[in-house]
Parts: C-alpha cells; sequence; structure tokens
C-alpha cells in the first residue's frame, strides 16, 4: 500500500488516466462485496465532513451511506451549519474543520468557494458539485456505462474500451457539460454537445485556458445531428439549482432539447440513456426514453455511491 500526499478532488482532471482505470476497477470491486452482503471496511474510525450550500438527495444518500459502509462515520453541515464565507471565512472554516476530520465534501455554488477551502485544508477535500463542475457524477456515469458496454473477458471495467466512443449531451451548457468535456479529453472518447442559443459551453472555463485534445468534443445546433450515431446519450434539468429565477425563460428556449425515442432511434442500436436526476418527464426526457429500455439511470443512481467509496479510499489510502 502507498499513501500519497494530500490530494483533492475538485475537478475531474485532477486525477489521471491511470487513475480513472484504478477507481472503476477498484469500484466494481467494492460494489462486489456490497452486493454480497461482505463488509469493507477499509475506512475504520476515519470521519467525512459534508458540507451543503445546495442540498441533494442523492449526494447526501451516497456520500453517507458510503462512508458507513466503508466503517467509517459522517459530519452533516447544511448551510445554517457553516455558511461558508459568511459566519467566518472559508479559510478560518477549512482550518478548523480538516483539523477535526479526514475528509471533506463540499456541496455548494461557486467553485471558487471550495478551491478556497481546499488551499487551507489539511484533508482530502471533494466536490460534491459547483455551479461550474460536478466530477463525481461524471466519474459514477462513466462507471455505469463500463458496466454496461465496457468490460473485459472477466467482467471487469476496461477503460481502453472509452477510446473513439461518442456521448451526446444534449441541454444545457452547464457543470454536467463542463465536466464531461474533461473527461472526453483525457479519456479519449468524443463529446456531442448540442445547446440552445444563449446557453452554450464556455471552453475557456471547462478547461481552465487549456487547449483541449483535438476532437474531443463537437457542437451542433441540431439536438437530432449531436445524437446520430451516439453511443451514450445523457441531459440534466433544464432549470439548475441557484438558476429559478429563469426557469420560464428557458422551458421556451430548450422546448425543442428534450431527448425523445426519436433521438434514440438515430443513436447506435444499443446505445445508453442517462440522468443524473432529478427528472421532470416531458421537459428535458420523454418519459418513454427515461422509463425505457436503453436507460440505466437507476444503475446510475446506485454507483453514485460505489464510485465514490473508491474515490473517498483512494484520497485517504492511495492504491491498495
Amino acid at each position: 500500500m502507498t499513501s500519497p500526499a494530500i490530494r483533492h478532488y475538485l475537478q475531474f482532471c485532477d486525477l489521471s488516466a491511470d487513475e480513472y482505470a484504478y477507481l472503476f476497477e477498484r469500484a466494481a470491486f467494492i460494489k462486489r462485496k456490497f452486493k454480497a452482503y461482505e463488509k469493507h471496511h477499509t475506512l475504520s474510525d476515519r470521519t467525512l465532513a459534508m458540507i451543503f450550500e445546495k442540498a441533494s438527495t442523492r449526494t447526501r444518500v451516497s456520500f453517507e451511506a458510503g462512508m458507513y459502509q466503508l466503517g467509517g462515520s459522517v459530519v452533516h453541515l447544511t448551510t445554517g451549519d457553516s455558511q461558508l464565507g459568511r459566519a467566518e471565512p472559508i479559510e478560518d472554516s477549512a482550518k478548523v474543520i480538516s483539523r477535526m476530520t479526514d475528509l471533506v465534501m463540499i456541496r455548494t455554488f461557486e467553485q471558487e468557494k471550495i478551491e478556497r477551502f481546499a488551499a487551507n485544508s489539511r484533508v482530502p477535500v471533494i466536490n460534491g458539485l459547483t455551479n461550474e463542475f460536478h466530477p463525481c457524477q461524471i466519474v459514477a456515469d462513466l462507471f455505469t456505462f463500463l458496466e454496461h458496454r465496457g468490460t473485459d473477458a472477466e467482467g471487469k471495467p476496461d477503460m481502453a474500451r472509452l477510446a473513439g466512443k461518442t456521448v451526446a449531451w444534449v441541454g444545457d451548457g452547464n457543470n454536467m457539460a463542463n465536466t464531461w468535456l474533461q473527461a472526453a479529453d483525457l479519456l479519449g472518447f468524443t463529446v456531442h454537445v448540442s445547446t440552445p442559443s444563449g446557453y452554450e459551453i464556455d471552453e475557456k472555463l471547462a478547461f481552465g485556458g487549456r487547449t483541449p485534445r483535438a476532437g474531443s468534443y463537437k457542437v451542433f445546433k441540431d439536438p437530432m445531428d449531436a445524437c446520430r450515431g451516439a453511443d451514450l446519450v445523457t441531459t440534466d434539468v433544464w432549470t439548475s439549482m441557484g438558476y429559478e429565477a429563469e426557469n420560464e425563460a428557458r422551458r421556451k428556449a430548450f422546448a425543442d432539447w428534450c431527448v425523445d425515442e426519436a433521438m434514440m432511434a438515430v443513436a447506435q442500436p444499443d446505445a445508453l440513456f442517462m440522468h443524473c436526476l432529478p427528472a421532470h418527464r416531458g421537459e428535458e426526457v420523454q418519459a418513454e426514453v427515461i422509463d425505457g429500455p436503453q436507460s440505466v439511470v437507476w444503475d446510475e443512481a446506485e454507483n453514485r455511491m460505489h464510485a465514490q467509496k473508491a474515490l473517498m479510499e483512494y484520497l485517504l489510502l492511495g492504491r491498495l
């Protein structure tokens, strides 16, 4: 076992392709033990602090249940308990909380907040979601894709099988889209992006000023064209948390960006559909798609927990 220096996970690009290969294989191992009701207490006596300025069902349950399943304990802090940067400076909160816990997960608004916290933390910090990025969700999505379409002869995730695949992103150029772009750039697949006018992706934000790999993403005005030949079609709600004031304007702008059966029909015959949830049937996706045979959203939701267990274990213990 090797113990790395303190590592934070704030964006998808914070880990290497080799590290993701390890995480996917480790997540599969941890999931098999979970399904067999076998104890896996690698983080016994470790404590995870969860700080929520944005509420979430899946993020809380997946991290909290996952940490308990690893033998650790959890401290849950809400906006009223923590108020990052309000009751006290973020830097001070980080210095205090990281002296009392072993790992911190933060779900907040601006990416700048989590970066300031991490810069002053003595323990690893994980991005549970910010306005700009959602790396834990994309790790779970990729793990789910590999489970269904990318295993080797022994049934283990084979990350090499992501190379050359196409993911269609239909909808808002939001934190999920930004993270998909980082993942494609790093792992060798392509993202087809289709967003309404005025809601495009921001390449500078997504890549932090870096030049992405040629062919890592392509932009399409017509969502049908983005889905054509895709191995995975995925979307998100039209109005993310924090943008509720724009709800009516977004409903009108996104009217043609509902993933429907016609879009799935032009994708690969064995294409999968994913959604990070919560979903609004009849808005960003037809009920016939999310509840249909190509949908793997429930596996995707469960896999948040298994992928995050592998991530927490890796940040604290390194490769086992």
